[in-house]
């Protein structure tokens, strides 16, 4: 069973949808089980590479990665390891350290030749970090609750939490990770799930109530309810998304969290001047990839070169349609210089009347600013990889 859905996995199929199909169609497994069928499945689909090193075979068959994940990797001998993966006789594994970046961390050739490019000597915390699952991080919301108060009650409801570091709003889970969505405290809407670095995202626009606030990227919708709280629900509030599936659900989780000033737009936004704008870009996710263990297999590299193009109409977009005076957040969740500074430069360079201006001042932990911009990685704060720049429209 873990074989065959490890062959799915190591074949492209996404990894979660394939342990969800197994995990229903084996209704009789155990808990204990489904928890070790899961962490064979995520932990040989993302150290796939390394673990192909170990056995001197970059093509080895499922059986044999599962065999030396659990020898070399999860610590059992090697007459357990080879029982539990089903391998027969336990094969010979290398020792020593892989030789290169791709190999040590289980990467794409060209994504860590591209990761080394970007970072140069942060390379390897940068990789390590991407391979260590990311905290559960929430949103306190503040119409409803105030971020101390909100960790009295999750400790009520058998969740312990921390404050954030960077992010007033934040609260990290410590300890097990608990059924978030059977609190009470989150169907009454007191918090959000949110990676304190995409909290900083909504921060940095600093919507205040009464203004035109325009989020032009919205996905889901979870920056659109932390700017509302920012404006105190007071004001008006458009959100935008080329998807609109993906928009769907968002009313309903404004009833829950006390807002009532979000306007759904169905079609692009024209003719409209903001006073900020938020474009929160669609990108390669390069900053979120230890979010997903197997997506690094299943990214095209052509899309680092493609995804600029359609980031700078999104930007030009945004600064059509914030009024003078005002400003722009334009913002991405990867780690790529083509996407981020220089889709930033370029459109300052058509755009005379922008200027960048320092993010945060005053509030941002000043390690979270790189060369005038918001740089936010797993190495260095806790966060996914984030980049941001604040951009304002001059007085006309």
């Amino acid at each position: 069973m873990a074989a065959d859905a490890l062959s799915q996995v190591l074949s492209g199929s996404p990894a979660e949808r394939v342990l969800d199909r197994t995990l229903r169609a084996h209704r009789d497994l155990s808990r204990e089980q489904r928890q070790a069928l899961a962490e064979s499945v995520f932990n040989v689909g993302l150290w796939r590479r390394r673990l192909g090193f170990l056995l001197g075979n970059p093509e080895a068959p499922a059986p044999a990665l599962l065999f030396a994940f659990l020898h070399r990797l999860a610590g059992l001998s090697p007459e357990e390891s080879a029982r539990l993966s089903g391998v027969g006789v336990p094969p010979a594994l290398v020792t020593g350290e892989p030789p290169s970046l791709a190999l040590r961390w289980s990467l794409p050739d060209w994504l860590a030749e591209h990761f080394s490019r970007e970072l140069g000597p942060s390379a390897e915390d940068f990789c390590a970090h991407l391979n260590v699952p990311g905290p559960i991080t929430l949103r306190v919301n503040p119409l409803r609750t105030t971020r101390e108060a909100l960790a009295e009650r999750l400790r009520s409801e058998g969740v312990e939490t921390r404050p954030g570091a960077l992010s007033p709003l934040a609260l990290h889970v410590v300890g097990p990770k608990p059924n978030l969505y059977g609190l009470g405290s989150l169907r009454e809407g007191l918090f959000e799930v949110q990676d304190e670095g995409s909290q900083l995202l909504g921060l940095l626009l600093e919507a205040r109530p009464g203004e035109t606030v325009l989020d032009l990227c919205a996905g889901a919708g979870g920056k659109t309810l932390q700017l509302a709280a920012a404006m105190e629900n007071r004001g008006r509030l458009l959100t935008y998304d080329p998807d609109a599936g993906r928009l769907d659900r968002l009313l309903q989780r404004c009833s829950r969290a006390g807002v009532s000033i979000v306007q759904v737009l169905r079609s692009p936004p024209e003719g409209v001047l903001a006073d900020r704008v938020l474009a929160d870009a669609p990108c390669s996710e390069l900053g979120s990839l230890r979010r997903g263990p197997d997506s690094r297999f299943r990214m095209d590299p052509a899309s680092l070169s493609a995804l600029p193009r359609i980031q700078h109409d999104i930007l030009a977009r945004a600064g059509r349609l914030v009024r003078p005076g005002g400003r722009v957040v334009y913002a991405t969740c990867t780690v790529n210089r083509a996407e981020n500074e220089e889709v930033v430069l370029g459109f300052l360079r058509e755009s005379p009347g922008f200027r960048l201006v320092p993010p945060g001042a005053g509030w941002l932990d000043p390690s979270c600013v790189r060369e005038g911009f918001l740089f936010c990685a797993p190495h260095l704060h806790g966060t996914d990889g984030f980049f941001a720049a604040v951009l304002e429209r001059g007085e006309e």
